[in-house]
C-alpha cells in the first residue's frame, strides 16, 4: 500500500467520545491519507465483544461534525461501512481511541478490538488503540501512535492480514520510551459482582471490575505499559486448540 491512504474510524465509546474525536483530527490531517470516514455507536458499547446484531434493522444517522453513527455495536458499525455504505473499502481500519486500557483477558470482551477485529475479517488491516490508564488524559500521545503506525502502512503494507491491538501509556508523548512487540498477559479474575436494591425492591447486580495482573512478565502487553512503552500485540482469530488435537482424539477413541 502506497500513495493515499483511505482510513475508517470507529470505536466501542460513541461516536461524540474525545478519543475518537482526538483520532480523527490527528489522522485527517496526513497527507497520506485521502479520506477518512467515521462510523461508530450511538452510545457507549464497551465490552459487547464481537456481537452483531441480527433481532432488528439498523438506523444510520450523520451528527453535525460529519461523523456517522449506527444504534448498534460496534461490529455493527464496521461492518455496516464497510459492507453498504462506502462506495471504496477503505484501506486501513482503525478502532479507538479507547477510554482506557485493552491487555490481557480484556481483549476477549473488548468492543474496541471488536470494530478493528470486524475490519480484519473483512480483508483489511486493523489497529486498536487504547489509552491505559485509569482516568486517560493524554490522547494525544495515542493519537501520536496512532499516526506513526498508519504512516508505516502507508509507506510499506504489511504481506498477510494484520490485526494489530495497541496500548499506549497515559504520559505525555516525551515520556514514552518506545515501541515493544509483546503477547497478551493475563489477569486474574474479576472481582465479584456488587449487589444492588432498586427502590421498586428488586435485586440487582453489577459486574465487578477486571482483576489485576496475574501474568505481566517482561514480554507482555502489561509489562510494556508499566515501563512507558507502547504495546503492539499482533491477534489472530483461530481458536482452535492444536496442542490438544491428538489427546482429543484419543479420548474420543476410548471404549
Amino acid at each position: 500500500m502506497r500513495g493515499a491512504v483511505r482510513v475508517l474510524l470507529s470505536n466501542d465509546d460513541g461516536y461524540f467520545a474525545q478519543g475518537l474525536n482526538c483520532l480523527y483530527e490527528a489522522v485527517i490531517s496526513l497527507p497520506e491519507v485521502s479520506d477518512v470516514s467515521v462510523v461508530a455507536p450511538e452510545r457507549d458499547r464497551s465490552g459487547v465483544s464481537n456481537s452483531l446484531t441480527l433481532d432488528r434493522p439498523l438506523s444510520l444517522r450523520q451528527a453535525p461534525n460529519g461523523f456517522y453513527y449506527v444504534n448498534g455495536t460496534p461490529t455493527d458499525c464496521v461492518h455496516l461501512a464497510v459492507t453498504g455504505m462506502l462506495d471504496q473499502l477503505p484501506d486501513v481500519v482503525i478502532s479507538g481511541i479507547n477510554h482506557g486500557a485493552n491487555m490481557g483477558d480484556d481483549t476477549v470482551y473488548s468492543g474496541t478490538v471488536a470494530a478493528a477485529t470486524e475490519g480484519y475479517l473483512l480483508g483489511m488491516p486493523a489497529l486498536a488503540i487504547s489509552l491505559a490508564g485509569s482516568e486517560p488524559a493524554h490522547y494525544k500521545t495515542a493519537s501520536g501512535v496512532a499516526v506513526d503506525l498508519l504512516q508505516k502502512i502507508a509507506r510499506q503494507a504489511f504481506m498477510e492480514p494484520t490485526l494489530l491491538n495497541v496500548n499506549v501509556p497515559d504520559v505525555p508523548a516525551q515520556d514514552i520510551a518506545g515501541m515493544e512487540v509483546t503477547r497478551l498477559g493475563k489477569r486474574h479474575k474479576a472481582e465479584p459482582v456488587i449487589r444492588g436494591t432498586t427502590p421498586r425492591g428488586d435485586t440487582v447486580y453489577w459486574v465487578g471490575a477486571a482483576g489485576p495482573a496475574q501474568e505481566a512478565g517482561e514480554g507482555t502487553d502489561f509489562y510494556a505499559v508499566e515501563n512507558n512503552k507502547v504495546s503492539v500485540t499482533p491477534l489472530q482469530l483461530d481458536l482452535t486448540h492444536s496442542a490438544q488435537l491428538d489427546m482429543l482424539g484419543e479420548w474420543l477413541s476410548c471404549a
